[in-house]
């Protein structure tokens, strides 16, 4: 069974998010930006899913943005799914287009997840996010996969769906509260994830400085709750990045 329990961006943290720091959007500041980031945490989540079994895993990719708003990126981390051996890494591409109008940012894009050669599950979703203050929200949909379609499924582009909301404030000392909701459903995401049907997963994240700490959980039922994954119990993530000018 090819269970895949796996931002985005630098942009990969909205992702898979994932979101370990408060969601915002930025804006690239000068012509040619070229930057690099690193990061070590004692579990990968994605959509609220662990990715490595609730082991630790190792992160970083490099991203490329233009005074215009154009930004693409790279990202990879280790991941783990249980008995399968054909899952050892992610690797991502994403590319898009990031702009202001008052003050609303947008961000939109195409996000391509490749993993090994013999998982035969890579997939590509197209993304916009929107923010105002605090706020952000965010719609990936699936338009392509290399996976091959079970009976009764519909891996066709469109048909499967994330939805996120975010909101992060800062309080003293500069620590940041991120708040965060969304929810999975289509049948990719049921055969990628494992689940048995649309699922909701939320976190509260509170970081500091490259530290992080996430208390997430999801409603998922179905594989992806079961074994070593333990997706239908609280998890606690702890997170330390680096960003690198370069």
């Amino acid at each position: 069974m090819n269970t895949k329990l796996s931002p985005t961006v630098s942009l990969k943290t909205l992702a898979a998010g994932s979101a370990l720091a408060m969601s915002v959007m930025a804006l690239p500041t000068h012509a040619g930006e070229w930057s690099a980031n690193a990061a070590m945490t004692n579990n990968y989540i994605w959509r609220g899913l662990t990715q490595t079994e609730n082991e630790a895993a190792i992160q970083g990719g490099i991203d490329y943005a233009h005074e215009s708003g154009f930004y693409a990126g790279t990202w990879v981390s280790n991941v783990n799914y249980g008995p399968s051996d054909v899952y050892s890494y992610e690797h991502d591409l994403y590319a898009g287009f990031a702009f202001e109008t008052g003050a609303v940012s947008w961000d939109v894009g195409y996000l391509y997840y490749n993993y090994d050669k013999e998982a035969n599950f890579d997939f590509g979703e197209v993304y916009a996010k929107v923010g105002i203050g605090g706020f952000s929200g965010a719609v990936y949909v699936l338009t392509n996969t290399e996976a091959d379609e079970g009976p009764g499924q519909d891996f066709d582009a469109g048909g499967t769906y994330y939805l996120s909301a975010d909101y992060g404030f800062e309080v003293a000392n500069g620590i940041g509260i991120g708040l965060h909701v969304g929810y999975h459903d289509g049948d990719f995401a049921e055969a990628f994830n494992g689940s048995s049907d649309g699922y909701f997963d939320y976190n509260v994240s509170v970081s500091k400085g490259g530290f992080a700490f996430m208390m997430t959980g999801t409603d998922v039922e179905g594989p992806a709750a079961d074994g070593g994954y333990d997706n239908d119990e609280i998890k606690f993530v702890v997170s330390y990045a680096v960003d690198i000018s370069m």
